[in-house]
């Protein structure tokens, strides 16, 4: 009797099945097997792991799993939807893409990601640490990787949609989730037993660092800066789908956009409140709809929330004082970045993040200069030519921007891409930590695919190769 491939799968999974039922708990059991279930789907349908992707990594993004080596969650699924994509690749189940030559920006990445090779080994050399800078250097190039995926996925408009509504679904959770706990115990530091349920690393520090600042919303992404950063890159894009859309999708588009800027002014991250007014204020110098009513609207509910919340009223009071302890560690930070750079000119590679233990230097909270601290002045050069190369892509016509259905994505994408930019001046997080980078090169991504659909004129034109036939002997050119 001889069995079919089908049936020796299923024969395999069931003894599989029974063996994790014999040696794990009925709740670890259970855990595995959706786990199992949901690795042969993506394998199956790579698409889904991206989706699946997008709402875990704004849910729940830095919730670990440990198969041999611990990692979140959002990037062993982003490493599954990639085998995915390469065995479908092999089969040639995919659709082909354009050339990088047509391709600007992922061209531009890729040399980025190349470039890094270099400070990965003299890190490798020059710093000493426990860590392993092999994992972190791969985990960072995964991690920027979205850009090349979408590029594979996302072939229509459809499947783009798609991606937003998941990244708004994940958002949702994660801002009903933060609030809720946040009026319920009044603490930043309410969250971290849920936190420690989705299995977040090192509980008692995560702890101790919540109620370091429990008067600022704790939330999923731990730091109160983090969700602001990610408030900043996502907020516009909900609402700009929102406003274009009807029923349960602008329902889901403006929920988003109105809980993430009440979850702004609880988690009091001053650098996206002011990246987030700036892209609003450009926006309505470009008579986008809807912005400057949006402006009048956020400044009457900022109000009326700090009013109703006197916590909110203390923090607002010093959040933006040259008195602010936060405000004093920045400026030692840039006093002492010359110092840091003289001392690794090359960059300190990926074993440890900034500072170097066992140094008297400190970080730095900007965008562009944690890129010198990293991978050094040509890497920072690097992400330069990259976000040039993105903005001759995706930047808008000369005029008044009418927003349509038909744009809502690549406008709303656009300014969160600039505003997520724009807070790199008060930041670092889009630069290397993990999760927020992958998400904003997936909105990076996204952006540059919608902009080559509404602006195919700015494509590189192929140039086209002339092939004369064979003359016949005796024949005259």
């Amino acid at each position: 009797m001889r069995l079919s491939l089908a049936s020796l799968v299923a024969i395999l999974f069931g003894v599989l099945f029974g063996a994790l039922a014999l040696m794990l708990s009925p709740a670890k059991a259970f855990l595995a097997v959706i786990g199992l279930a949901a690795a042969v789907t993506i394998l199956r349908f790579p698409l889904w792991g991206l989706l699946l992707f997008a709402g875990v990594a704004t849910f729940m993004p830095y919730s670990t799993v440990n198969l041999g080596i611990r990692s979140t969650v959002s990037e062993a699924i982003l490493a599954l939807t990639w085998g995915a994509v390469l065995w479908h690749s092999f089969l040639s189940r995919l659709p082909d893409t354009p050339s990088l030559s047509r391709r600007p920006t992922d061209q531009m990445l890729l040399w980025l990601m190349l470039f890094s090779v270099f400070p990965f080994i003299v890190g490798q050399v020059t710093i000493h640490a426990d860590s392993s800078g092999v994992a972190n250097w791969l985990r960072w190039l995964l991690n920027l990787s979205g850009v090349f995926l979408t590029a594979k996925l996302l072939v229509n408009q459809k499947q783009r949609e798609s991606l937003v509504i998941a990244l708004l679904l994940g958002s949702l959770a994660m801002l009903v989730l933060s609030i809720a706990v946040f009026v319920r115990t009044r603490s930043g530091a309410g969250i971290a037993p849920i936190l420690a349920l989705f299995n977040y690393g090192n509980f008692e520090m995560l702890k101790f660092g919540l109620e370091a600042m429990a008067s600022r919303m704790g939330s999923p992404w731990m730091h109160p800066n983090a969700i602001g950063g990610i408030m900043a890159l996502l907020l516009p894009l909900a609402f700009c789908y929102g406003m274009t859309e009807q029923g349960w999708k602008r329902a889901l588009g403006l929920g988003v956009a109105c809980l993430g800027a009440a979850a702004l002014l609880l988690a009091s991250s001053r650098g996206a409140m002011v990246s987030l007014a700036l892209v609003l204020i450009w926006m309505a110098t470009r008579r986008v709809p809807y912005t400057g009513r949006l402006l009048m609207i956020g400044a009457a509910l900022t109000v009326a929330l700090v009013m109703a919340y006197p916590p909110l009223q203390d923090r607002l009071a010093t959040i933006f004082s040259s008195d602010n302890a936060s405000t004093e560690i920045r400026f030692d930070e840039y006093r002492m970045f010359p110092q840091a750079v003289a001392a690794y000119p090359f960059g300190i590679g990926f074993k440890v993040d900034p500072p170097v233990p066992g140094t008297h230097f400190l970080g730095i909270s900007n965008l562009w200069l944690n890129y010198i601290y990293k991978i050094g002045i040509v890497g920072m050069l690097l992400f330069i030519a990259v976000t040039v190369r993105w903005w001759r892509e995706a930047r808008p016509e000369p005029g008044p921007i009418r927003l349509t259905k038909d744009n809502a994505l690549w406008l709303g994408s656009t300014a969160g891409i600039l505003s997520a930019l724009v807070s790199g001046l008060f930041d670092h997080y889009f630069s290397f930590a993990v999760v927020m980078v992958s998400l904003f090169w997936l909105m990076v991504g996204l952006n540059v695919l919608e902009a080559r659909r509404l602006f195919a004129a700015r494509l590189p034109q192929v140039k086209a190769v002339a092939f004369r036939k064979p003359m016949l002997d005796g024949a005259r050119p």
